[in-house]
């Protein structure tokens, strides 16, 4: 079925905004601005914008105004059924059953943000060690986090080809984590595998975010809207007057002895407008780009978004490329002749290993895993199973993102949007 003017346009300000998403959030890591002196507060010292836990309350910000569409999608039917309650009072017809929403404030909603909080700031972490595009690849472990916890916790039968898929993925990440580490120089080489313990501990935070969200929340039928919106307000309270302030007295390396000052990113900001217009693009992303998710969720398939995902890591690679080699080398990524082509591979199996997991493809010389031998062995499960839980991750990968996703590997897809 050709796809229409409006589904091309969604499918573009999707993709457009999750390259966004992951491009000015590691632009802000590599920019260089004058901030608080490590030993005297009145003077400044230029350094580098090294502060993840802040940009995650930003992504928060972004979230919540998840809530502002909610509001207005109730306020557009309640003057829809007001229209019609009297349109049927003029014919002398029996008004419309009123419909009944669910309270904004649900506290239960609490527990999905803690996990949002830890995965995306963990991953945050992580992305001021590693390139945008070994970040945004690494993401796609989240497959095989959510793959084994749906079956743990949630009992869902994996099908050969799923495990074949999680294998392929597997097989991708650890050429990819091998291509990040091998470029780098040898003092560097610590700081390359932290990263990636990061970004994969993150999406395991972040698998474990689906799951509750499954668990809790799906047989609660919450808009996705309110979902996102309430996270990122909890997110948001809990980043202001807990989790920010606790950061500013954890002795660390950051400005004032910190283990992360938001005050002197706040100084930071003030004091370079680009970095401030990249913080604000960064916010925006985070809004749209839940906007576009759930758009498309409701008017495309897992194969549109599987072809989103793939694009969004190309994009943000060759991104990083043109800015390196084009605007200015002090930000982007350099492609290394001697491991480069080692990512190229990685990333071709993530693509792979995303497709079978999805059922995309078949695989003809493995007889398990064609969908013919498929119908037979699960009639009824083509459309559930994990394709159950490739809808399962649509509706709450499209709920946040840095932040929750299968297709869309909860990043290579909240956040949706932490990111």
């Amino acid at each position: 079925m050709a796809l229409t003017c409006k589904q091309i346009l969604l499918m573009l300000g999707m993709l457009i905004t999750g390259s966004i998403n992951t491009l000015t959030k590691k632009v802000q890591l590599q920019c260089i601005s004058e901030g608080y002196h490590y030993e005297n507060s009145t003077s400044w010292k230029p350094h580098t914008f090294n502060h993840p836990w802040f940009q995650t309350w930003l992504m928060f910000i972004g979230e919540s105004t998840c809530l502002i569409g909610l509001f207005i999608m109730r306020h557009r039917q309640k003057k829809e059924r007001e229209r019609v309650t009297a349109w049927s009072n003029k014919l002398g017809h029996n008004p419309p059953e009123v419909e009944h929403h669910p309270r904004v404030w649900q506290w239960i909603l609490i527990i999905p943000t803690i996990c949002d909080l830890l995965g995306t700031s963990l991953a945050g972490i992580g992305l001021i060690y590693v390139d945008a595009s070994v970040w945004q690849m690494l993401r796609g472990a989240i497959i095989i986090f959510a793959g084994i916890l749906s079956k743990v916790f949630l009992k869902r039968k994996l099908k050969p080809i799923h495990w074949l898929g999680m294998s392929v993925v597997m097989v991708g990440l650890i050429l990819v984590g091998c291509s990040s580490v091998f470029k780098n120089k040898n003092s560097e080489d610590s700081k390359a595998i932290l990263g990636i313990v990061l970004i994969l501990a993150g999406q395991l935070v972040s698998a474990c975010q689906m799951i509750i969200e499954e668990l809790f929340l799906k047989k609660r039928n919450f808009p996705p809207l309110q979902v996102v919106g309430m996270e990122g307000m909890f997110g948001f309270l809990l980043m202001t007057f807990i989790i920010l302030p606790s950061m500013y007295f954890v002795p660390g390396s950051d400005a004032h002895g910190s283990y992360e000052n938001s005050l002197d990113a706040l100084v930071q900001m003030g004091n370079d407008a680009k970095l401030m217009v990249m913080c604000f693009l960064y916010l925006l992303s985070i809004a749209f780009y839940n906007f576009f998710g759930l758009a498309v969720t409701r008017s495309l398939t897992a194969v549109h978004r599987t072809l989103i995902d793939a694009c969004r890591t190309i994009i943000v690679w060759l991104a990083s490329l043109f800015v390196y080699y084009v605007i200015n080398k002090d930000y982007g990524e350099p492609f290394d002749k001697s491991y480069g082509l080692l990512q190229v591979d990685g990333f071709a199996f993530l693509l792979i290993g995303t497709a079978l997991y999805n059922q995309l493809m078949d695989v003809p010389c493995v007889p398990w895993c064609t969908k013919e031998q498929e119908m037979q062995e699960f009639p009824s499960a083509v459309q559930s199973s994990v394709q159950e839980g490739g809808d399962y991750e649509e509706s709450y990968n499209s709920m946040a993102e840095e932040n929750s996703p299968l297709i869309k590997s909860r990043s290579q897809g909240k956040a949706a949007v932490n990111a």
